[in-house]
Order: C-alpha cells, then structure tokens, then sequence
C-alpha cells in the first residue's frame, strides 16, 4: 500500500483533483498536514469524508509535540533552523514528515512519498499507468525510488487550472542526453538564473520502515543505515510551478522578507524565487505582467517546436485527461456534497502521544479504513480511454552552464 503525505494551504479546488488523480493511479492513503485555506472547515470537512484521508491540523499541541523532537538536536537540518519563509516551511515539512512515518508505520504501509499539491507523478515506464505497479516492479533490496521532476511550461499568461490546461514540460536533466542539454542550455534557460525555475532534485519513494526519518522535503534516509537507491528512467514528478500569474503574489503575500537582493537571501534557497519576490513587491501590475510573460510563458512557437523536437520539451497529456474525466464523472461534486449531507466533528491531534512514541490508535484506524471507494471504478473506465548525518537534501536547481563545461572537460 502506499501513502502520500504533505503540507498544504492549498484551496479544496486544487486538493480534490490532486488527491483522485493519485487514488486512480494506485494510491490509497494520505496524510495532509494543513493550515491556511486547507484548514478552513469547508475544505477539511470534504477531505475527511474520503476514505483514506487523515487530516492533521497545525495546533498549539501539534508544534509542542515537534518542539520535541529529536530532529532539533541533530546537525543533518540545522542549516535551515530559525530562517524565515522558505527555510521556515522546510524545517516545516521535515518535522511533519517525520511524523507521518510513524503513521504510516501503524497503518501498515508499504510506501510513503512526499508530496507538494502542485505536484502530480507520472508513472511512465510502468506495465500499466499505475504507481503502485510501477512500485511492485522494483526489486526487494531498493530502500529509495527517485523520481526525477518534470517542470510545467505554461504557453499562456491566463491559466486557470494547471492540471487540466497544462500539458508541455520541460524534462529533467537525468532524462537527457548530456549533448542534448548542454547543447540546448541556453536557449532552454531563456535568461533566467537556472534550467529550471525551481528545483530539479526530483522527489522521492522510501519502503516504509524502522529507523526511517526524513532528509529534507525532497529524500528520505534512515539512522541505521544508508538507503539503497534508484533513479526511475522513465517515471517523474510533474511539478506545476509558477503556472498561474497569480502565483507570483500569493507567495509574495506568504513571505514578509523585503524585497532586496540581501533580504530574500535569508528567505528564499532558489534564485528565481528570489527574483520573482522582489518584481511581486516592486514592480507594477503590468510590468509584473510583462515579467512573467518573458521569464515563465512560452510565447515563441518555434523555439516551442525546436525544443519539442530535440525532446527538452515534452507533451504529456495522461494526467490532463484522467482529471478531466474524473471533474465529468462528477466525483469532486460528489464529494462535496457527500460531506455537506454528513457532517462529522473535526479530529485534531490534541490527545496525541510524543510521535516518538505511539500514534492513537483514532488515527492508525482512520487510515486502514484507506482503499477502494467510487473512485477506483472511475478509474478504470478513464484510463481505458487514454546513521551517517549528512546534511537534508534541499530543493537544487539542476546542473549549470559552468558546471557543465567543467564536467565535459573533466
């Protein structure tokens, strides 16, 4: 079995299709950490009347059980402690991670993934489009799958819904031939500080169990031992960044960082978020406009077509077309309206042992209620139609211009 577990603030318009799209393709538990909008009893009410969901609530006995934990006293993530906004949500993510291993233990997991909900995987090079038969073909010895990351590449500036309006990505270096995207660098980077606009690292798989604990958002590791890894050939995350122009002022809204170019250093880990903080904060409604048309859009068809063609750019349209059938299915509305017709008291963490400790027995039961519910048959009938202490693994930006040259002449 496997479960998914994240932190969001997301709206119940982006969760839902997050959240089915992964149910149809094998995964039948989740764990979401939420605050913010997520947290709004409109939303968390829906999340957990679907079966699999557990909900856990950013409470004053929430942060007290992780003021605890044994992570604070390790030097792996101390580089991130005390940093605000970007820095802050890591360590965030990290201390909710390590949480939900313990839950996912209990509930008996074979798998856990983090995962952001502007994230889709993409289980290509399976036998069917399905995760779970992508993760039943790795071998018995593997600790650590690696999924790659694809990057959205959006060919308007007026996208409303990314996941069913998106379908060209710019692929992960680990995807290409080195001659193909050391030759193509420039022309795929488009004057921005990186190949990719956000993080290239990929996000990854870990089986769940003893000893386990997070290394940053993007790795999982274990104090008893080094995981084994592997790298997926074929199979990646989705990553839908910066697909809306609104993107640009709701992270701005999120972080209280000036916008200068020391300032967003203690911020923001990426060059270009720190970029696009500071035009969010400075610049005009129409320059922003102008700013994201030039560094996000791909407005150039035959540059589109160029890259396309070489394959640094990909149409994938699998994810696109099972949302779009579950959104016709009229299971999002379903859910929706399931969950006004039986309302049910919000279930927080407040009666929780240490997470060092045991998980109640209230939340291991929540999820092995996890498996087949309405969406499964959906499913089926969509996809006939298409302890060493190294330091957390941050969000990376793939390899540079520089970097290339030196290894090519190595």
């Amino acid at each position: 079995q496997i479960c998914i577990t994240g932190s969001t603030s997301a709206s119940l318009h982006q969760i839902l299709p997050w959240l089915y799209y992964h149910k149809v393709i094998g995964v039948s538990h989740f764990i979401l950490f939420v605050e913010g909008e997520a947290a709004k009893p409109a939303v968390t009410s829906v999340l957990e009347s679907i079966r699999g969901v557990k909900i856990i609530y950013r409470t004053k006995e929430l942060k007290e059980q992780q003021d605890r934990s044994r992570i604070w006293n390790e030097t792996w993530l101390s580089g991130f402690f005390y940093k605000p906004c970007n820095y802050e949500l890591f360590v965030k993510q990290s201390l909710n991670m390590e949480m939900a291993i313990v839950m996912a233990r209990e509930a008996g997991m074979d798998w856990i993934i983090h995962l952001d909900t502007d994230e889709l995987i993409h289980p290509a090079g399976a036998r069917e489009y399905s995760l779970r038969r992508l993760l039943l073909d790795v071998p018995d010895n593997v600790d650590m799958v690696i999924f790659p990351n694809y990057e959205s590449s959006v060919e308007r500036d007026d996208i409303k819904d990314p996941f069913t309006e998106v379908s060209m990505f710019k692929k992960n270096y680990d995807h290409l031939p080195k001659d193909t995207y050391f030759g193509l660098y420039k022309e795929a980077t488009r004057g921005n500080p990186n190949y990719f606009l956000t993080y290239g690292n990929g996000k990854s798989a870990a089986r769940v169990q003893e000893h386990m604990r997070p290394n940053g958002a993007h790795r999982w590791h274990n104090y008893m031992k080094s995981p084994n890894e592997i790298k997926l050939e074929e199979a990646a995350i989705l990553h839908y960044t910066y697909t809306k122009f609104s993107d640009l002022t709701s992270r701005r809204d999120r972080c209280g960082c000036k916008p200068t170019k020391e300032d967003v250093k203690r911020c923001f880990i990426l060059e270009f978020d720190r970029l696009a903080f500071i035009i969010a904060s400075t610049a005009t409604e129409q320059e922003m406009r102008n700013w994201y048309r030039e560094h996000v859009v791909w407005t150039d068809k035959d540059t589109n077509l160029k890259l396309l063609r070489k394959g640094v750019l990909t149409r994938i349209y699998a994810p696109m077309a099972i949302i779009r059938g579950l959104k016709e299915s009229g299971i999002f509305i379903d859910a929706v309206t399931s969950a006004k017709a039986h309302p049910k008291a919000n279930i927080g963490l407040e009666n929780n042992e240490s997470i060092h400790t045991n998980v109640t027995a209230a939340q291991s039961t929540t999820l092995k209620e996890g498996g087949n519910d309405n969406s499964q048959a959906t499913a089926r009938k969509i996809l006939e139609m298409i302890d060493v202490q190294e330091e957390a693994v941050p969000p990376m930006s793939p390899p540079g211009f520089l970097e290339l040259m030196e290894s090519a002449l190595s």
